[in-house]
């Protein structure tokens, strides 16, 4: 009876020590791994917690990756931005210099920093940030420009900007000249009409005034428009003026004086006082017609060019590049689309009409999304192209005794538009706007990192083990089993010989 109990206590002390070893098995995990359990039903109540914390941790390492691509998407652009401000500070300065000296292709050196700052903007406006098109709007897999050569000169079947702006010019000089104003004298009095209703060429009669007593005129009135002066009754002082004052294409204003002298050879903006009233009015619309000549060849030319430049590059998906209605070009009276067979459109992204911005957003976390797309087109950016483009491409020649005006009327636009007039949007409002995603984007992450630490904590309490703790726990185990072995193997010795 008592060798059966031997061995009943036998087998009881292996099954104890196959317990014992599986228990230092599962410290020993714990001792190289660190954790409570490798599944989450070895946590207990824990484990439902476990999984959260694993949840948040899992969305913070994806809204911290989100901002990593947001934040070198947004290095890119404010660095592409910079370089632009920095351009239309340098053609700026270049538009201010008064120096004229043209070069055997008509144009001047300071003509050619912004011929240069041209191409540069292109090839900035087509940058990437990985394989990620940053001005393009919503289309981020295509350029944001077509090629420079093709957006200047065409690409022989389609018009570039280089024919769009020498057509509008032809528009806005007209036939002979006088910027589509026709002057009738009819006694002593002198017509000025506009050549035809509505139209958006040439100059527009905005006011006249005199200072000859007795004169009378008329305030521009009809469709088209019409003013005049009547020199009926009143012969000129010498010294006495007649004030004219235009607006032009770009939506700039151009004033005429033309002043009354007893001289026989007036000088320019002069009209000889004559003999009769209506020898007054003769003189007086000769003057005129070479006033108004000479005006459209020097700001009427610059306004035109400013004009087209915003009828070519100031496109959207409802505005395609605009073209005069012609041939012939000097009697046009309308715009009307180019198309894709017959103009190039610059712009090759996508041309919403919503805010940028919006084209391009990223979730920081579940309740913060930041928007920071953009697009070529935005008013900041086109019109610096606009610009620099009608700078880069005039031309002028040295034998016209009116180049050096109508130079000066062309930078003087452009400096005007690159000062970046009030209440329009800027380059550097743009960048603006992205430093402030990118400050929030900062904070936002600053926010993920040390919530991240704080969950990692929680969870490591909740998952981990005190390896101190663990350590003794295995020392005493073993010294457990040490000491169970060897009575299991004094009990496995025990036979029914040696009881005897």
């Amino acid at each position: 009876m008592s060798v059966v109990n031997v061995g009943a206590r036998s087998a009881q002390s292996v099954r104890f020590l196959g317990t014992m070893r599986l228990q230092l098995e599962e410290l020993q995990r714990q001792l190289g791994t660190g954790k409570r359990s490798p599944d989450y039903a070895g946590l207990g109540l824990n484990r439902g917690l476990t999984a959260s914390l694993r949840a948040q941790l899992s969305a913070l390492s994806g809204y911290r990756e989100t901002i990593t691509h947001v934040g070198v998407r947004l290095d890119v652009a404010q660095s592409a931005l910079t370089r632009i401000e920095t351009i239309r500070g340098e053609v700026k300065s270049a538009s201010l210099s008064t120096l004229f000296d043209l070069s055997s292709l008509g144009q001047t050196v300071n003509q050619t920093v912004a011929a240069n700052g041209l191409d540069e903007l292109f090839s900035l406006l087509n940058g990437r940030a990985g394989d990620r098109y940053l001005f393009s709007g919503r289309a981020t897999d295509r350029p944001a420009t077509a090629l420079p050569d093709h957006i200047l000169n065409g690409d022989g079947t389609r018009a570039g900007f280089k024919q769009v702006m020498a057509e509008r010019l032809q528009a806005d000089l007209g036939a002979d000249g006088l910027g589509r104003l026709v002057t009738t004298p009819a006694g002593a009095v002198v017509s000025i009409a506009e050549e035809a209703a509505g139209s958006p060429f040439g100059f527009k009669l905005a006011s006249i005034a005199t200072t000859v007593s007795g004169a009378a005129v008329t305030a521009p009135a009809g469709s088209p428009q019409v003013e005049s002066i009547d020199f009926t009754g009143s012969t000129p002082a010498e010294g006495e003026t007649v004030t004219l004052r235009f607006t032009l294409p770009d939506g700039s204003s151009e004033t005429l004086t033309l002043t009354a002298t007893a001289s026989a050879t007036p000088g320019p903006n002069e009209f000889t006082i004559g003999a009769t009233d209506a020898d007054t009015a003769t003189n007086f619309e000769a003057t005129l017609d070479a006033a108004l000549g000479t005006l459209a060849q020097t700001a009427l030319r610059a306004a035109s060019a400013m004009a087209a430049s915003q009828d070519f590059f100031d496109v959207d998906e409802t505005r395609p590049p605009q073209r005069v209605a012609g041939p012939p070009f000097d009697t046009a009276t309308a715009l009307i689309d180019g198309t894709a067979a017959d103009t190039v459109t610059w712009y090759t992204g996508e041309a919403g009409t919503d805010d940028a911005r919006g084209t391009a957003v990223a979730r920081l976390d579940s309740n913060m999304s930041v928007a920071y797309g953009m697009r070529a087109t935005e008013e900041g950016i086109r019109s610096v192209v606009q610009a620099v483009a009608v700078f880069a491409v005039t031309n002028f020649s040295q034998s016209d005794p009116n180049a050096t005006a109508a130079y000066s009327a062309m930078r003087s636009r452009v400096t005007t538009v690159l000062s970046g007039p009030p209440n329009q949007q800027r380059v550097s409002d743009i960048m603006a706007e992205l430093g402030g995603v990118q400050a929030s984007a900062g904070a936002v992450k600053d926010r993920h990192n040390q919530m991240d630490v704080t969950l990692a904590t929680l969870l490591e309490d909740v998952e981990g083990v005190n390896l101190e703790e663990v350590g003794v726990q295995i020392l005493a185990l073993q010294t457990n089993l040490q000491a169970s072995l060897q009575t299991t193997a004094l009990l496995y010795q025990t036979s029914l010989v040696n009881f005897i």
